[in-house]
């Protein structure tokens, strides 16, 4: 059986809107050029990406004393992002409708829009938790540091703020 599509949009910018939707993907977390931190004690730290990682999955290190340390994993980016799939779903749904409708600048502000969502999801996240209370030993030094807070994934801010999104060609590293 055929399948017939009839429209008053012509099938130019249709295909143009649908290649834009199609063409592009929306990356959430810590891009490259937002994953350095500032150094202390003269020692190169961990870039936020890396942070992310093993905030996301937990890891063993060894410390300089000899004893392994054990952080738990504090998952934040795929839970945040599952929390928000509804309303990305949405933003994406209104970038299809706008496309099929000849506006090609729906489909690029649907992933924008989309990116935008998430980002804001996976911070809430980062803010809200609930996750793995921190360690006596880590809030220790961070009371040694003049840091209050006990909040996990929270220090000073910078590894919550640099969560963001880009809209990027698929397959572009």
């Amino acid at each position: 059986m055929p399948i017939e599509i009839k429209t008053k949009v012509p099938v130019k910018d249709l295909m143009a809107g649908l290649r834009t939707l199609t063409k592009n993907e929306v990356l959430v977390g810590v891009p490259a050029e937002n994953a350095g931190r500032e150094a202390e004690d003269g020692q190169r730290p961990l870039n936020n990406a890396e942070i992310g990682y093993i905030q996301e999955h937990g890891s063993t290190i060894e410390g300089g004393d000899g004893d392994s340390y054990v952080i738990p994993p504090r998952p934040h980016l795929r839970p945040g992002i599952e929390a928000a799939r509804e309303k990305i779903a949405g933003q994406m749904k209104k970038g299809l409708l706008g496309a099929m409708k000849g506006d090609e600048s729906a489909a690029d502000k649907a992933l924008h829009a989309s990116g935008l969502v998430a980002q804001n999801a996976v911070r809430n996240k980062i803010t809200e938790g609930p996750f793995v209370p921190l360690a006596p030993m880590t809030l220790a030094k961070r009371r040694a540091r003049g840091r209050t807070g006990t909040k996990p994934l929270i220090d000073t801010g910078a590894y919550r703020n640099a969560q963001t999104y880009v809209v990027r060609p698929k397959g572009e590293d």
